[in-house]
């Protein structure tokens, strides 16, 4: 589980504590969007990134001096200008970085939001923001699956809960949003960020050959939770699938029946032979899946498109939907090219919806 927020319990150092940046706010060309966070700690960046370059150098900087302090700040770097004549990458934005120099205080927040996502339960994070003086803040942290009563304060519990509940039905997970709150007697208003944060989507890689262990290791890298199936326990376990999340060792094409497919799941089938591709493929045909992918050669492909159709183990209609052969055309070779070409596919199917 790939999540930035499950370090942070973990993250312990003696005489440290680690500090967490979020982008909550961005206009014109920026390069991240809210709701992205990085971690430090001891003076390093550890996890993630808030945009890289001069913006992740300066909000090191902040993160030190938060760390030695004890303060937290909202910042705001404008894009066009936070740059020197030495310096590269002006994009021509602003963007509005959240220093938690404590992230640490609202652990509770941060495990259950580990234990909902384990569970396949989304959630969002609820970060209310309280000006402390001219340039330090106050955080508070809950979690909420989008039932029961929201734990912080505001001038409408019942629009928060609304916004919660409309960004959890629309399973935007680019729905970061933000809500000024007026604070009575106070000239500075509150704000509250809401990060909807969702299951991480399903890689399923049947055969845990060579292809399989490249596939599952792109896929790690691009924020999938990996499952490998095999029925060879000399391919199917951890030391050659270093990568993976879950391993499962039976039968492929009855793993394949059983494993639930939704629109949150990716299929890769990249077995030893034609007829462990067709056993696990048969239960992907008109399945929810957003992808279902299939390594082979034109040839091979075209044989096994007769196959299904004439059996009627697939439509016209439901054999056009398969990737197959599956990845990106750039003319790879080797293996790791391959990957490269399978992970671009997921990648484009991922971002498009479609």
């Amino acid at each position: 589980m790939k999540n930035i927020y499950f370090l942070i319990p973990k993250s312990a150092e003696p005489g440290s504590c680690p500090v967490l940046a979020t982008v909550t706010g961005s206009t014109g060309s920026t390069p991240r969007k809210p709701g992205s966070s990085a971690l430090f700690l001891g003076g390093r960046l550890i996890a993630g990134s808030v945009g890289g370059g001069v913006v992740e150098n300066r909000t090191m900087e902040f993160a030190r001096t938060c760390s030695e302090g004890g303060e937290s700040v909202l910042l705001q770097f404008s894009l066009d200008s936070a740059t020197s004549e030495h310096e590269e990458a002006v994009c021509g934005g602003t963007i509005t970085i959240l220093v938690d120099s404590n992230p640490r205080a609202h652990t509770t927040a941060f495990t259950e939001m580990e234990e909902s996502i384990r569970a396949g339960q989304s959630g969002v994070l609820v970060t209310k923001v309280i000006p402390w003086n001219e340039t330090q803040v106050m955080i508070k942290r809950c979690w909420t699956t989008g039932t029961g009563d929201i734990p912080i304060s505001c001038s409408s519990g019942e629009d928060l809960q609304k916004e919660v509940r409309a960004l959890l039905e629309t399973g935007n997970r680019a729905g970061y949003r933000e809500i000024n709150v007026p604070v009575p007697g106070e000239k500075h208003s509150s704000t509250i960020f809401l990060e909807p944060v969702f299951p991480l989507p399903r890689l399923v890689i049947a055969g845990a050959g060579h292809i399989g262990k490249a596939v599952a290791h792109q896929g790690r890298l691009l924020d999938f939770e990996v499952t490998v199936i095999d029925d060879r326990s000399e391919y199917a376990n951890h030391a050659n699938l270093p990568d993976a999340d879950n391993i499962i060792v039976r039968d492929i094409g009855e793993a394949m029946r059983e494993f639930p497919k939704d629109k949150d799941t990716f299929i890769v089938i990249v077995t030893r032979g034609h007829g462990h591709d067709a056993e696990a493929l048969k239960p992907c045909i008109g399945s929810s899946a957003a992808y279902v992918g299939m390594m082979g050669s034109r040839v091979k492909v075209a044989k096994m498109r007769d196959e299904f159709i004439s059996k009627g183990w697939a439509t016209e209609e439901q054999w056009r939907k398969i990737f197959t052969p599956v990845g990106v055309a750039i003319h790879s070779e080797t293996i790791e090219e391959i990957a490269v070409s399978i992970a671009a596919q997921l990648v484009k199917v991922r971002r498009s919806g479609n």
